[in-house]
């Protein structure tokens, strides 16, 4: 772990995970100082999710992938960034993405689950939270009958109205439509979780591939990098009217946002009146890119730049944000993305908002 304030740590290779010595990191003058930089997971990271204690934010998780194809893991780490090996799970065949939800009804109670996409297996993988138990039996089969299955991306949407989880997933590369497949999560009868499909959807460009998933369960919808093009916006809901049609495309690479080359992680700040701000990783600049959440009052799909964010954080892919004050390190917000150098950083949202953006009331709670 380190801590903001200390000598900056070094820095492991990116080629050759076992060997102690490789380039330096390259950090942008005047790049933001993550708060704690986690242990190093044992390969190579890519994604995270943050899971909030329902009764003391302190006691929060923050659970990430290490996508090696044989001995690939889901580490879990606490708010200092230590690894806690009781709850970590390995073996996992490149377990590529995660995400989190909160309420899946499973053997009559509520279980918080944390979803994984296991990419050599062609599975998601299920388990509960703050347990890390398994609770999928072995996993479900994903992209079936399929010619490219390998999935990658993964988001989960719980319903507000009724309180339905989906898993939304993505591949590791498709056709022009119906890129993405949607599934429902519910109990087996026994406890277990499976996965019913129900729905293919979204467009894909063709330039790159498609991994960043995001979504915004109170105001329902989902956003995806389809990289090298730009973050595409649909209806969450399967039911909703309209649910298949594109709603916006935005944070074009080739646009006046200027990306370096691919859109990648999509993380979303949550303030309870609708508002906040979409993060978006120029990874190729090690910076991040946000934007409006709530649009436009005349087009809430008009989603406009509003400012670039450097950090120290290198090339990131996934990234996972709250805007939970979960302990004084992090007052209006966590903001947790990968590294490239087997770590993950927790930045403050203070750091982030600066002068320039709007932070969630205190006591505002939207895990």
């Amino acid at each position: 772990m380190f801590l903001a304030g200390s000598a900056a740590p070094e820095q492991p290779p990116t080629s050759d995970p076992d060997s102690a010595e490789g380039p330096a990191i390259v950090v942008a003058e005047g790049a933001l100082s993550p708060i704690v930089i986690t242990e190093e997971v044992k390969y190579d990271t890519d994604d995270p999710a943050i899971w909030i204690h329902p009764t003391d934010p302190s006691q929060s998780l923050i659970v990430g992938t290490d996508k090696n194809p044989e001995d690939g893991a889901l580490y879990v780490f606490d708010l200092d960034g230590k690894i806690l090996p009781e709850k970590t799970v390995r073996p996992l065949l490149r377990v590529n993405n995660v995400d989190i939800e909160y309420g899946l009804m499973l053997g009559g109670e509520l279980v918080d689950i944390a979803v994984g996409t296991e990419r050599v297996a062609n599975k998601i993988r299920v388990y509960s939270l703050p347990d890390m138990k398994e609770i999928d039996n072995g996993g479900i089969d994903v992209f079936t009958d399929q010619e490219e299955r390998r999935p990658m991306g993964i988001s989960l949407y719980k319903r507000p109205s009724d309180g339905t989880i989906y898993a939304i997933v993505g591949r590791k590369s498709g056709p022009p439509e119906g890129y993405l497949w949607q599934y429902r999560l519910e109990d087996d009868g026994s406890g277990n979780v499976i996965g019913v499909k129900v729905r293919e959807f979204g467009a894909y460009s063709g330039l790159n591939e498609i991994e960043a998933i995001a979504v915004d369960d109170p105001l329902g919808y989902v956003y995806y990098s389809d990289e090298g093009s730009g973050v595409r916006k649909y209806h969450a809901d399967p039911d909703a009217e309209g649910a298949g049609e594109e709603l916006a495309i935005f944070a074009n690479v080739f646009g006046p946002e200027g990306f370096t080359r691919d859109n990648e992680g999509i993380s979303i700040y949550q303030i309870n009146d609708g508002t906040g701000y979409i993060l978006v990783s120029d990874q190729h600049a090690d910076k991040f890119r946000i934007y409006k959440r709530e649009g436009e009052v005349d087009d809430p799909h008009n989603h406009l730049f509003v400012k670039s964010v450097p950090v120290q954080t290198h090339e990131s892919d996934g990234s996972e944000i709250t805007s939970v004050a979960v302990n004084d390190n992090f007052p209006t917000g966590l903001f947790v993305a990968m590294s490239d150098n087997r770590t993950f950083h927790y930045y403050s949202w203070d750091d982030i908002a600066g002068d320039d953006l709007v932070r969630a009331p205190n006591g505002e709670v939207v895990p």
